[in-house]
């Protein structure tokens, strides 16, 4: 019997290769290839969240007035801004955000659920973002969002979505403070929200695929690189050069990247866009003329749509979307 045992098992032993990312395995075991490897290939699949109920928690009665906006420290809800917005507006606009990516081709999927007070939800971009074969599930590091962690992993797992990490101890981080830059490079920004740990967790898996993270650090207390750079391009980024620091400029110059900055005329949210494709963008109203020019030298399209109600809320476009399926752009 033993003898059956072992020669079954030679011939029906360990196999490593393909790899778990190799297009085979990912079709023969998940059903479709999964992730992504850049941030600008054409989105296939796109997780978004219809902000909801969980709205209704924002009480204009409950403002600070030391901070200027709105909160409650017992209940662990704060609102962005100094002006709460009329919520069929917000939903409103958000809604033409996933009607606008539909027009681009994208299949949109929504949060199988969220916590009772998630008013940071519409937020996908930061519970998870997705890599070549499958997603990382962060760890949130405010109070007001722990707990988003567990829809999420619940809608990708229903999805079908292989999860690559799920951080864990003490890391923390958030999709926003994530970017790839090409295939082969990423960039990661510490700040509040993402500490070294997290950032080890992650890299652990990037350097796993032979992928490189590079680290920077976000200045003062901003929270998310998205708010200062964002790839638009297969080899061209939006950026705000006076909150990046000079050497990671240095290091897109050396990785063939360029840069569109963004000038005093500029609304600052167009930086936090969204390439639905190469070269094609979705971005909110507030472009100026000089950036618009630098757009058409380099063949860069966009799609302006009203975003500043969600805004108020603390995050723009490229925060209401995760895409979990791109193209890759080689």
């Amino acid at each position: 019997m033993t003898s059956i045992y072992n020669q079954t098992i030679k011939l029906f032993g360990s196999q490593p290769e393909p790899g778990f990312e190799d297009a085979s395995q990912q079709h023969s075991v998940w059903g479709r290839q999964w992730g992504c490897d850049n941030d600008v290939g054409q989105i296939r699949l796109c997780l978004m969240h219809r902000p909801g109920e969980e709205m209704s928690i924002i009480d204009p009665a409950r403002r600070i007035e030391e901070v200027g906006s709105f909160g409650d420290l017992e209940q662990g809800w704060y609102f962005q801004s100094d002006v709460i917005p009329d919520w069929d507006e917000f939903r409103a606009q958000h809604e033409m955000l996933v009607q606008t990516l539909r027009s681009e081709g994208v299949e949109v999927v929504f949060l199988d659920s969220v916590e009772p007070d998630g008013i940071k939800s519409v937020y996908t971009r930061d519970s998870s973002f997705a890599i070549n074969g499958g997603a990382i599930v962060t760890r949130l590091a405010r109070s007001i969002r722990r707990g988003e962690e567990a829809h999420v992993s619940k809608t990708l797992a229903n999805l079908g979505m292989p999860i690559m990490r799920t951080l864990h101890t003490t890391a923390m981080a958030e999709g926003g403070s994530f970017a790839w830059l090409n295939s082969k490079t990423a960039v990661i920004a510490r700040s509040i929200c993402v500490n070294d740990e997290g950032c080890d967790q992650i890299e652990q898996v990037l350097n796993a695929q032979g992928v490189e993270l590079i680290r920077i650090d976000m200045p003062g207390y901003d929270i998310h690189i998205d708010g200062l750079l964002t790839m638009i391009d297969v080899d061209v980024a939006i950026v705000d050069p006076d909150h990046l620091p000079y050497s990671f400029l240095r290091r897109l110059e050396e990785i063939g990247i360029r840069t569109v900055e963004i000038c005093e005329q500029d609304d600052p949210w167009i930086i936090n866009c969204l390439a639905v494709s190469p070269g094609r963008v979705i971005m909110p109203r507030g472009i100026s003329t000089q950036t618009a020019t630098a757009f058409a030298e380099l063949n860069i399209e966009t799609i302006e749509i009203d975003y500043d109600k969600v805004q108020l809320n603390g995050g723009g476009i490229h925060c209401s979307t995760c895409p979990l399926v791109r193209d890759s752009v080689g």
